[in-house]
C-alpha cells in the first residue's frame, strides 16, 4: 500500500486539520482539496507529480481522513469553506493555484466567492456544485442518519465499501478500497461517515451557484467521462456557466478521476497549471 502520511497540524474553527506540503518552494503554490467521503490520499499519485514543479498543499477536512473527528462537528460546506480560508491565511498563501474535487469543488468556491479567497487560476474536478445533487442513497442515509450509525459494524463496513466502489468505473485495487474506507470505522469513524452525509446541504451550492459567472480566473473543469454520481452533463453546464472556462472530459474514468486515469488527469493539470507561469 502506497505510505501517505499528513505530519503538519492546524488548528481550524471545525477542529484538527492533518496537512502537509510536498516538494519545494519556488514555484507557484498549488492547493489540492478532497472531496466525500474520501481524503487527500485520493491525490496522492497526482500531487507527487506536480511537486516536481510546484510546493503542493495537501490536507484532510475536519471529520476526514486523519483529521478530527468528534461528536456535534461541524463538517458542512459551509464550515469547510471557513476552515479552507483559514488554512490559506495560516500557510501564507495570497493567491495559489487550487485544484478542487467533488464537495472541495464546492468549498473551494465557496471560499472564492463568500470570504474572499483570492487565487491564481481554479481546477475542478467533479465538483458537486450544480443542483440537484446526491444519488438516491446519499439521500436516504442523510434523512436517516441516526438509524444507519446504529448499523452492525460489519454490515456498516459492506454498506461503506460498496458505497466507495461506486464511485470508481473500472475498479478500485483492493489495497486502495481498504484505505478509503478505513476511516470510516469504529465508533468514531462510523459516526463520522453518517454525521458528514447528515450535513450535506444542498443550501450550501445554491447559496453560490447563482454567482459562478463572477469567477474571472482561469478555470479548469475536469470530468470523468463515465462518472456514475455526477454525469458528464453537469460538468459541461458549470464550464459553460464560468466566464472562458475549458472542459476536460476524462476517457475511461469513474468520479474518482484520480484513482481511475492518473495519467490522463495529471497531464490535464499540469498543461494547464503551466500556463499559469
Amino acid at each position: 500500500m502506497s505510505a501517505w502520511q499528513l505530519s503538519e497540524t492546524f488548528r481550524s474553527t471545525s477542529g484538527e486539520v492533518r496537512w502537509d506540503r510536498l516538494g519545494q518552494p519556488g514555484g507557484h503554490p498549488v492547493v489540492l482539496l478532497h472531496g466525500t467521503p474520501f481524503s487527500s490520499y485520493v491525490w496522492r499519485a497526482v500531487a507527487r507529480a506536480l511537486a516536481r514543479h510546484h510546493e503542493v498543499f495537501v490536507w484532510d477536512m475536519p471529520g476526514y481522513g486523519a483529521s478530527e473527528k468528534s461528536a456535534g462537528q461541524d463538517v458542512s460546506l459551509a464550515a469547510q469553506s471557513k476552515v479552507f480560508t483559514e488554512l490559506l491565511a495560516h500557510w501564507g498563501l495570497a493567491e495559489p493555484l487550487v485544484v478542487a474535487h467533488d464537495f472541495g469543488g464546492a468549498v473551494s468556491l465557496r471560499a472564492h466567492l463568500l470570504h474572499g479567497a483570492r487565487y491564481r487560476a481554479l481546477a475542478l474536478v467533479d465538483p458537486v456544485a450544480l443542483a440537484p445533487w446526491g444519488s438516491p442513497f446519499f439521500r436516504l442515509v442523510g434523512e436517516h442518519a441516526q438509524v444507519f450509525e446504529q448499523l452492525p459494524p460489519a454490515l456498516h463496513r459492506a454498506l461503506v465499501r460498496e458505497y466507495v466502489s461506486s464511485a470508481s468505473s473500472p475498479g478500485l485495487r483492493p489495497d486502495v478500497l481498504d484505505r478509503l474506507v478505513e476511516p470510516w470505522l469504529g465508533d468514531l469513524g462510523q459516526a463520522a461517515f453518517y454525521r458528514q452525509i447528515a450535513q450535506a446541504d444542498q443550501l450550501h451550492t445554491d447559496e453560490v451557484q447563482g454567482r459562478y459567472g463572477e469567477v474571472a480566473i482561469p478555470t479548469l473543469v475536469c470530468w470523468g467521462h463515465d462518472d456514475a454520481w455526477i454525469p458528464l452533463a453537469k460538468g459541461e453546464e458549470l464550464a459553460a456557466r464560468i466566464p472562458g472556462a475549458r472542459f476536460e472530459p476524462i476517457a475511461g474514468a469513474g468520479h474518482l478521476v484520480q484513482e481511475d486515469s492518473p495519467v490522463e488527469l495529471t497531464s490535464a493539470l499540469s498543461a494547464f497549471l503551466r500556463q499559469q507561469n
